[in-house]
């Protein structure tokens, strides 16, 4: 199993945007040193919080990293032209040198969608339409393409990304629904940071039933994203942490879950929080029973402190990345 991490590039409005990006850049260093195998941004527009937009800031990380992957969990691809998306991912993955993974997915903000000329609706649509559109594009093909977005006969792409048939591209969801168009495009699911063992469980065994329908490989990414802290005991992790997820989960007003969300119950089934010994029995848990190839986590919260982040990135390195993290850096083996 590859560990990871979350960056989390959002400010508060007041604080300078600048600083906040050094701490950024810090933590993407400290994640390499200690053996993470990739860092992942998040994106939205119109947020509370000072947001800097992910493509752009994936270009500055790739300079300042060698080794560490980048990556998004997840870009809202349907608000975006998919020809810009399509030449501004293979840009990344030649300033990179292919150290791309390309996390997308449909956005649950109509506030967005709306700001953007985009229907609710219609962003299922070119959530669908767009990856063989990229895909294709980037294996260097000549398409014609067309949709709500705009028109292109004979497209295509000179420039082209270093990894073959470019970055390795996952579908970020949590309905069932949106489960199966990740089965549908034979695109991995990246799970996302809610669901305990039970219903992941549950939920796996319809996304994979619906891949071998369709007689798709079963052998492939099984990437997920959770929340983490890491302390002396599973007692002082969460005190440490139940602030900065009440404060997080707080500002998330229009997602419904999140306003009724149980937080012991969150912090102890579906959260990697606790000491060492309890947090690789988990991951090891995870990758025995669900097949979990890969685990993103998020070690900065909103108004945390950089010291915080800086620490638990370390000490995740010392005490859990060397024990559970065996597989090869490179590409995956699967998009």
């Amino acid at each position: 199993m590859r560990i990871s991490c979350f960056l989390s590039a959002q400010f508060d409005p007041s604080a300078s945007a600048v600083d906040g990006i050094d701490g950024v850049l810090a933590q993407a260093a400290a994640a390499e040193a200690a053996g993470f195998h990739a860092v992942y941004l998040g994106h939205h527009y119109l947020a509370r919080s000072a947001f800097v937009q992910p493509i752009p800031l994936a270009g500055y990380l790739a300079r300042a990293t060698s080794r560490v992957r980048i990556g998004f969990g997840v870009l809202l691809a349907p608000l975006l032209n998919p020809i810009a998306l399509a030449e501004d991912l293979a840009s990344l993955d030649v300033l990179s040198r292919g150290r791309l993974t390309v996390g997308i997915g449909a956005g649950y903000r109509k506030r967005e969608t709306a700001a953007f000329g985009v229907a609710w609706d219609d962003r299922l649509r070119r959530l669908r339409e767009y990856v063989p559109t990229l895909r294709s594009l980037w294996n260097g093909e000549t398409v014609d393409l067309a949709g709500s977005w705009g028109e292109v006969p004979g497209a295509s792409l000179a420039l082209r990304p270093v990894q073959p048939g470019g970055p390795p591209l996952w579908i970020g969801a949590f309905a069932e629904p949106a489960i199966r168009r990740a089965a549908r495009l034979d695109a991995p699911w990246l799970i996302g940071p809610k669901g305990n063992d039970a219903e992941l469980a549950r939920l796996l065994g319809i996304y994979r039933a619906d891949l071998a329908e369709r007689g798709f490989a079963l052998d492939r990414e099984y990437p997920m994203t959770r929340e983490a802290y890491l302390g002396d005991s599973y007692a002082g992790a969460v005190a440490a942490v139940r602030p900065h997820l009440q404060r997080q989960y707080a500002g998330y007003k229009s997602w419904d879950d999140a306003q009724s969300l149980d937080l012991d119950r969150y912090l102890a089934e579906d959260c990697l929080v606790g000491s060492a010994d309890e947090i690789v029995d988990k991951l090891r848990r995870w990758e025995t029973d669900l097949g979990i190839t890969e685990v993103s986590l998020r070690h900065q919260f909103v108004g945390a402190g950089q010291d915080e982040a800086m620490e638990q990135l370390a000490r995740f390195g010392a005490e859990v990345i060397a024990r559970v993290d065996t597989a090869p850096t490179g590409r995956e083996a699967s998009r």
